[in-house]
């Protein structure tokens, strides 16, 4: 769409040509006609200049059209009466009754009333004849035709270029809204993981120093006073290491904060189970065949710390088997099984710990999967897949937990896992 600026130019180029070939190059019968020409002319700028460009851009006064309409139809057929070339000076009126009309409807109307006014000034000017009738009406109709067919066209054009603005700013704006949910999820996620992280690590050693002190409490009150000592020294060794974990959780950089090693990691963790548990705990961690990346490390040693906590707590189990493996391909898999009460996996879980390993084990890619049997023990599987293996599933494994129906605190009697 062209500014006021181009159709200034538009308007006072094409007035000025057509004024100069209607003096030099079809001049009218006589003097008299082409001064009237010359006047149409005139009065065809000076109607544009105080009345139609103001009406070229938005907003539009409602009387400009009608005004500008009655200007431009009085000078087209004053000049189309003075002088037959002068129906050149429907180029300028048929565009800018579409242009200031701004719809097809005033912009078919405003092109009939042009035509119109050609026809009857062509056709009387030089007195009413068949043959001026014939010519009037034909010059008419034909420009009308044209005019028509050119500002749907044109108007078709400037409402596509208005639909894609449209389409382009809904477009925008809905990235924008993409971004913000994007970073609102990214946010929530983050927050997720820290709240797991917490729950895995400093939660449950917290947990598991508060029941020490307990310990070491009635152990002093009871006169063992080797006992309340030994007691005490796990608690700064435990504090010792929340103390690490705390720094490992904010830090981000390794799997186990004191072990760099995941399967000195794995024993440490079983070792601590066994020495402030009850139950007999068996380890085979020889299938673990490859190098593990740091995100897998992470979710096995949450995991078998949720399972060996659960089983503690809630199972009242014997004997615990734990397997340990891990492909050339980086896929992995824990097992750990338990011969304790078992539990009904179709009851909803109230607690964190089952929730919040489930949760771990799908961002690592992973699944889970709960089997348990009252009475016969409870077994969990956790599959990890392979870094290398493009979406193929890996070796699968099982992973034990006591009631999982209970898993809303998951730190084991004696362990501050």
């Amino acid at each position: 769409m062209l500014t006021r600026r181009g159709w200034d130019a538009i308007v006072s180029i094409v007035s000025a040509v057509i004024a100069i070939a209607l003096v030099f190059l079809f001049p009218p019968a006589n003097t008299a006609r082409t001064v009237i020409a010359l006047g149409a002319i005139g009065l065809f700028v000076l109607g544009y200049a105080l009345i139609g460009r103001d009406a070229i851009e938005p907003p539009r006064a409602a009387w400009r059209y009608p005004a500008f309409l009655s200007v431009a139809a009085i000078a087209t057929g004053i000049g189309a009466g003075a002088a037959p070339f002068m129906a050149m000076l429907q180029t300028l009126a048929y565009p800018l009754m579409w242009v200031i009309g701004d719809s097809r409807r005033r912009g078919i109307g405003g092109s009939a009333v042009i035509a119109a006014s050609v026809f009857v000034g062509a056709s009387f000017g030089y007195g009413p004849s068949l043959d001026s009738l014939l010519a009037g009406g034909t010059t008419a109709v034909f420009s009308l035709s044209f005019a028509i067919a050119i500002g749907l066209w044109i108007a078709r054009i400037a409402e596509y270029g208005e639909e894609r603005e449209r389409l382009l700013a809904e477009l925008t704006a809905a990235q924008s809204e993409v971004e913000a949910l994007s970073r609102e999820r990214g946010a929530s996620a983050e927050r997720e993981r820290l709240a797991r992280d917490i729950h895995d690590t400093l939660a449950q050693t917290l947990a598991g120093l508060v029941i020490f002190a307990e310990r070491a409490g009635r152990q002093s009150r009871d006169g063992q006073t080797d006992a309340a000592a030994a007691t005490i020294a796990t608690v700064e060794q435990v504090a010792r290491d929340a103390l690490a974990e705390s720094r490992a959780l904010v830090a981000r950089t390794a799997a186990v904060p004191s072990e760099p090693a995941f399967g000195a990691a794995v024993e440490r963790l079983v070792a601590r189970f066994r020495e402030h548990g009850t139950t007999r705990i068996a380890l085979d961690a020889e299938g673990v065949k490859g190098d593990l990346d740091r995100e897998t490390q992470v979710v096995l040693l949450r995991c078998l710390q949720e399972a060996l906590s659960n089983v503690t707590k809630h199972a009242a189990a014997a004997n615990v088997a734990v397997r340990v493996e891990g492909g050339a391909d980086g896929s992995a898999a824990l097992v750990v099984s338990d011969d304790g009460r078992g539990f009904d996996p179709s009851q909803p879980s109230t607690g964190f710990g089952l929730e919040g390993m489930s949760g771990r084990v799908a961002l690592a890619g992973g699944t889970l999967d709960v089997s348990s049997v009252v009475g016969r023990g409870t077994t969990v599987t956790v599959r990890l897949p392979g870094t290398d293996r493009h979406g193929a599933d890996a070796s699968a494994g099982a992973v034990a937990l006591g009631p999982a129906a209970s898993t809303d605190v998951t730190v084991p009697k004696g362990a501050p896992a």
